[in-house]
Protein backbone atom coordinates (compact mmCIF):
# COMPACT_ATOMS: atom_id res chain seq x y z
CA UNK A 1 0.00 0.00 0.00
CA UNK A 2 0.84 3.77 -0.64
CA UNK A 3 3.18 5.22 2.93
CA UNK A 4 0.08 7.45 4.21
CA UNK A 5 -2.88 5.98 2.43
CA UNK A 6 -5.13 2.95 3.88
CA UNK A 7 -8.92 1.32 3.03
CA UNK A 8 -11.36 2.10 5.28
CA UNK A 9 -14.54 0.10 5.59
CA UNK A 10 -17.09 2.69 5.56
CA UNK A 11 -19.05 4.10 9.02
CA UNK A 12 -20.92 7.03 10.10
CA UNK A 13 -18.08 8.69 11.20
CA UNK A 14 -16.94 9.08 7.69
CA UNK A 15 -20.87 9.99 6.04
CA UNK A 16 -19.84 14.14 5.53
CA UNK A 17 -16.55 13.04 4.03
CA UNK A 18 -18.71 10.73 1.68
CA UNK A 19 -21.01 13.00 0.66
CA UNK A 20 -18.34 15.58 -0.10
CA UNK A 21 -16.85 12.99 -2.43
CA UNK A 22 -19.69 12.10 -4.01
CA UNK A 23 -20.43 16.13 -4.33
CA UNK A 24 -17.17 16.20 -6.13
CA UNK A 25 -18.12 14.47 -8.75
CA UNK A 26 -21.40 16.44 -9.91
CA UNK A 27 -19.16 19.94 -8.90
CA UNK A 28 -16.95 18.43 -11.94
CA UNK A 29 -19.86 16.71 -13.85
CA UNK A 30 -18.04 13.58 -13.72
CA UNK A 31 -19.50 10.04 -14.06
CA UNK A 32 -19.72 8.04 -11.06
CA UNK A 33 -18.57 4.52 -11.10
CA UNK A 34 -17.50 2.18 -8.36
CA UNK A 35 -19.00 3.86 -5.44
CA UNK A 36 -20.96 1.27 -4.49
CA UNK A 37 -24.03 2.85 -5.47
CA UNK A 38 -23.32 5.80 -2.79
CA UNK A 39 -24.71 8.02 -4.93
CA UNK A 40 -27.74 6.44 -5.97
CA UNK A 41 -28.42 5.77 -1.69
CA UNK A 42 -27.75 9.72 -1.13
CA UNK A 43 -30.09 10.63 -4.24
CA UNK A 44 -33.11 8.45 -3.33
CA UNK A 45 -31.94 7.52 0.65
CA UNK A 46 -29.75 8.25 3.25
CA UNK A 47 -25.96 7.33 3.93
CA UNK A 48 -27.43 5.35 6.91
CA UNK A 49 -29.19 2.95 4.25
CA UNK A 50 -25.85 2.56 2.28
CA UNK A 51 -24.09 1.24 5.03
CA UNK A 52 -27.00 -1.33 6.18
CA UNK A 53 -26.49 -1.86 2.28
CA UNK A 54 -22.92 -2.80 2.86
CA UNK A 55 -23.46 -4.80 5.51
CA UNK A 56 -25.95 -6.88 3.94
CA UNK A 57 -23.21 -7.27 1.24
CA UNK A 58 -21.22 -9.20 3.80
CA UNK A 59 -24.30 -11.51 4.78
CA UNK A 60 -22.93 -14.29 2.45
CA UNK A 61 -26.36 -16.85 4.31
CA UNK A 62 -28.82 -13.81 3.86
CA UNK A 63 -28.06 -12.47 0.85
CA UNK A 64 -30.84 -12.16 -1.87
CA UNK A 65 -30.43 -14.20 -4.78
CA UNK A 66 -30.26 -11.92 -7.40
CA UNK A 67 -27.06 -9.84 -5.14
CA UNK A 68 -23.79 -10.79 -4.81
CA UNK A 69 -21.55 -10.80 -1.51
CA UNK A 70 -19.22 -7.72 -1.92
CA UNK A 71 -16.87 -5.40 -0.13
CA UNK A 72 -16.51 -1.77 -0.10
CA UNK A 73 -13.92 0.45 1.01
CA UNK A 74 -12.91 3.74 0.84
CA UNK A 75 -9.30 4.46 0.09
CA UNK A 76 -8.33 7.63 2.01
CA UNK A 77 -5.31 9.39 2.34
CA UNK A 78 -4.14 9.63 6.52
CA UNK A 79 -2.64 13.15 6.67
CA UNK A 80 -5.89 14.76 5.81
CA UNK A 81 -8.45 11.42 6.39
CA UNK A 82 -9.36 12.54 3.31
CA UNK A 83 -11.25 10.04 0.99
CA UNK A 84 -9.40 9.86 -2.24
CA UNK A 85 -11.20 6.83 -3.73
CA UNK A 86 -13.56 3.98 -3.22
CA UNK A 87 -13.26 0.53 -4.53
CA UNK A 88 -15.75 -2.21 -4.52
CA UNK A 89 -15.08 -5.97 -4.54
CA UNK A 90 -17.49 -8.86 -5.64
CA UNK A 91 -16.67 -12.10 -3.87
CA UNK A 92 -18.89 -13.73 -6.82
CA UNK A 93 -20.22 -12.60 -10.20
CA UNK A 94 -23.93 -13.22 -11.53
CA UNK A 95 -24.16 -13.41 -15.72
CA UNK A 96 -24.67 -9.56 -15.84
CA UNK A 97 -21.29 -8.86 -13.50
CA UNK A 98 -19.80 -11.94 -15.35
CA UNK A 99 -20.96 -10.06 -18.83
CA UNK A 100 -20.54 -6.10 -18.16
CA UNK A 101 -19.20 -5.21 -14.63
CA UNK A 102 -16.58 -7.59 -13.09
CA UNK A 103 -15.14 -8.23 -9.56
CA UNK A 104 -13.97 -4.50 -9.22
CA UNK A 105 -15.46 -1.60 -9.74
CA UNK A 106 -13.52 1.98 -8.42
CA UNK A 107 -13.19 5.38 -8.91
CA UNK A 108 -11.40 8.51 -7.85
CA UNK A 109 -12.37 11.90 -7.02
CA UNK A 110 -11.69 14.42 -10.07
CA UNK A 111 -9.61 16.64 -8.23
CA UNK A 112 -7.06 13.85 -7.24
CA UNK A 113 -6.67 11.94 -10.84
CA UNK A 114 -3.20 11.19 -12.44
CA UNK A 115 -1.43 10.79 -9.04
CA UNK A 116 -1.62 7.02 -9.57
CA UNK A 117 -4.14 6.36 -7.20
CA UNK A 118 -6.08 4.56 -8.85
CA UNK A 119 -3.49 2.12 -10.13
CA UNK A 120 -2.77 1.48 -6.26
CA UNK A 121 -6.21 1.39 -5.58
CA UNK A 122 -6.64 -1.84 -7.96
CA UNK A 123 -3.38 -3.53 -6.54
CA UNK A 124 -5.17 -3.24 -2.97
CA UNK A 125 -8.03 -4.67 -4.36
CA UNK A 126 -6.04 -7.20 -6.20
CA UNK A 127 -4.80 -8.16 -3.11
CA UNK A 128 -8.03 -8.93 -1.40
CA UNK A 129 -9.38 -11.22 -3.99
CA UNK A 130 -6.20 -13.20 -3.84
CA UNK A 131 -6.74 -13.71 0.06
CA UNK A 132 -9.98 -14.89 -0.98
CA UNK A 133 -8.77 -17.25 -3.83
CA UNK A 134 -10.21 -15.73 -7.02
CA UNK A 135 -7.17 -16.14 -9.20
CA UNK A 136 -9.20 -14.71 -12.36
CA UNK A 137 -10.34 -11.21 -11.88
CA UNK A 138 -12.49 -9.33 -14.25
CA UNK A 139 -12.17 -5.73 -14.58
CA UNK A 140 -14.68 -3.68 -17.14
CA UNK A 141 -14.31 0.05 -18.22
CA UNK A 142 -15.63 2.20 -20.86
CA UNK A 143 -13.56 2.07 -23.76
CA UNK A 144 -13.14 5.70 -24.12
CA UNK A 145 -11.91 5.89 -20.32
CA UNK A 146 -8.23 5.77 -20.91
CA UNK A 147 -7.10 6.54 -17.64
CA UNK A 148 -8.91 3.51 -16.55
CA UNK A 149 -7.81 1.23 -19.23
CA UNK A 150 -4.18 2.47 -18.03
CA UNK A 151 -4.87 1.79 -14.44
CA UNK A 152 -6.03 -1.89 -15.59
CA UNK A 153 -3.01 -2.41 -18.01
CA UNK A 154 -0.68 -1.25 -15.21
CA UNK A 155 -1.87 -4.27 -12.64
CA UNK A 156 -1.94 -6.55 -15.30
CA UNK A 157 -4.81 -5.87 -17.05
CA UNK A 158 -5.46 -8.64 -20.73
CA UNK A 159 -8.10 -7.66 -22.93
CA UNK A 160 -10.64 -10.36 -23.12
CA UNK A 161 -13.34 -8.56 -24.92
CA UNK A 162 -14.45 -5.34 -26.58
CA UNK A 163 -18.80 -5.20 -27.29
CA UNK A 164 -21.40 -2.40 -27.03
CA UNK A 165 -23.45 -2.50 -23.87
CA UNK A 166 -27.07 -1.57 -24.00
CA UNK A 167 -27.29 -1.16 -20.39
CA UNK A 168 -24.59 1.76 -20.39
CA UNK A 169 -25.12 2.45 -23.59
CA UNK A 170 -21.26 2.73 -24.92
CA UNK A 171 -18.78 0.19 -26.03
CA UNK A 172 -16.95 -1.78 -22.90
CA UNK A 173 -14.15 -3.69 -22.38
CA UNK A 174 -13.78 -6.47 -20.49
CA UNK A 175 -10.35 -7.03 -19.20
CA UNK A 176 -8.74 -10.05 -17.14
CA UNK A 177 -6.01 -9.96 -14.48
CA UNK A 178 -4.28 -13.30 -13.30
CA UNK A 179 -3.41 -13.33 -9.71
CA UNK A 180 -0.63 -15.63 -8.46
CA UNK A 181 -0.92 -17.63 -5.08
Amino acid sequence: MREGMKLVFPTLVYKDKAIEYINEFYEYGSEINGSGALDWFLKESTYEKWLDRLIGAMDIANLQETKVPGLTYFYVRETDNRIIGMINIRLALNDFLRKEGGHIGYSVRPTERRNGYGTDMLTEGLKVCNKIGIREVLVSCDKENLASVGVIKNCGGLLKEEFYSQTYDEMLQMYVIKLEK
